[in-house]
């Protein structure tokens, strides 16, 4: 590549049809925008932005860029230099940080609590609370939950330390449930320390219950985060280790293992162990007879195993299979799981232009771009930036710039 087509794109999306205007646009919005009239972009500096090694400009340089086009210089093909920080990134970190630690000093109150008398009736009301909850989540997003449902947790934590023979098993296992979803919470609002640190909680309180089940469950959870961050060998290995002794496992936990594995497996390109576990899970999808509180996504969830499977096709850049699953599964997934939908359309877009379908892509990023700007979803805007990655052979096209336009409301919230 001998030009920097990224910065180009937004260049020509922003209506600056040559280099010499662009580089005048810039200087005249840096001047406005920083009140100085000293500041200026030259032609030349713009050309060599544009080119094969367009360096990095200033912080006020890139505050100015970041102002005119939408988009910080580290999204426009530019060299970013080690430890830079957006500046607006700087007062994020801050707030995020002490939600955080707000958060999770709930799983950590030190020594011990007075005695208190515990009703066993008290754990039938945290699981009853905690469907509620999995359904809100699907509904309104992560970043409204978090604090309910780590408070929560908190009180079962407190409960616990005063509990004694079944009951304080019992609050064990829901007090797991509800660490589990603070942590599923925290990566879906793309936070993976926090989605790390309750994942661990997770497996602790877990090992402290000697439920097998909710053991196996807290290593698929712990699979999960390893799934987001593209782990695929280490993905594999907790789902391994989850199954080793499945004869133990309800058929749940068993699926839950499997169809992570299998996003495992996609990671590492291997299309025909995803297909065996696919079809191993469906399987022993019939014979879900729990009362589990937790885990209930493959029961609840209308196509859920067809889903993980258009998900792992288009891991592996199977986009035109990906997309006949993805035109199937979603005529059944109902529109009261808004997040969730909006998760498998953004997927469904990207199969879509991988199927060399951009036009039916945009149709439905539309759609997604208005549920990710109302749940404030990370997950939902890591699947879109996926999407413009695969609509690159189209950026410069009227189809391209209409995605551009599509997403700008996604891109200035995230």
């Amino acid at each position: 590549m001998d030009r920097n087509d990224a910065l180009r794109a937004a260049r020509l999306r922003a209506g600056w049809r040559s280099m010499e205007d662009a580089a005048r646009r810039i200087t005249e919005h840096g001047q406005q925008l920083l009140d100085d009239r000293h500041f200026n972009v030259s032609a030349r500096t713009w050309r060599r932005w544009e080119g094969q090694q367009p360096g990095w400009p200033s912080e006020p340089t890139a505050i100015v860029i970041h102002d005119a086009l939408g988009h910080w210089p580290e999204d426009l093909g530019f060299t970013t230099p080690p430890g830079w920080a957006r500046p607006e990134h700087h007062e994020e970190a801050d707030v995020k940080r002490r939600a955080f630690v707000s958060v999770t000093a709930a799983a950590l109150v030190a020594g011990p609590t007075a005695p208190q008398h515990v009703d066993p009736a008290i754990i039938d009301l945290f699981q009853q609370q905690l469907e509620w909850h999995y359904r809100a989540d699907m509904l309104l997003g992560p970043h409204d939950l978090i604090g309910t449902v780590s408070e929560q947790y908190r009180v079962i934590d407190k409960l616990v330390r005063s509990a004694k023979g079944e009951t304080r098993r019992g609050l064990l296992r829901v007090g797991a449930a509800y660490a589990a979803l603070v942590g599923w919470l925290y990566q879906d609002a793309g936070d993976m320390d926090g989605a790390s640190f309750w994942r661990g909680v997770t497996q602790e309180i877990a090992m402290r219950s000697r439920d097998p089940h909710l053991i196996g469950y807290s290593l698929v959870n712990m699979a999960q985060v390893r799934t987001d961050l593209g782990d695929g060998h280490a993905v594999v290995d907790l789902c391994e280790a989850a199954l080793e002794d499945s004869d133990r496992l309800v058929p749940k936990v068993r699926i839950m293992a499997m169809q992570q594995q299998a996003h495992g497996a996609s990671l590492t390109g291997d299309r025909d162990a995803v297909d065996l576990l696919i079809d191993q899970a469906d399987g022993l999808l019939g014979r879900v007879d729990d009362d589990l509180p937790w885990g209930n996504a493959c029961r609840r969830t209308p196509g859920y195993l067809e889903i993980q499977r258009a998900t792992c096709y288009g891991r592996l850049g199977l986009g035109a299979e990906a997309a006949s699953l993805w035109g199937q599964v979603l005529d059944i997934v109902p529109e009261t799981a808004r997040r969730d939908r909006g998760v498998y359309l953004a997927r469904h877009a990207t199969a879509a232009a991988a199927a060399r379908e951009p036009d039916q892509a945009v149709e439905i990023a539309r759609t997604v771009a208005d549920i990710a700007v109302e749940t404030r979803s990370a997950r939902m805007r890591r699947e879109l930036a996926t999407l413009e990655q695969a609509m690159q052979p189209w950026q410069d096209a009227p189809i391209g710039r209409d995605l551009a336009e599509v997403l700008a409301p996604v891109n200035e919230r995230g």
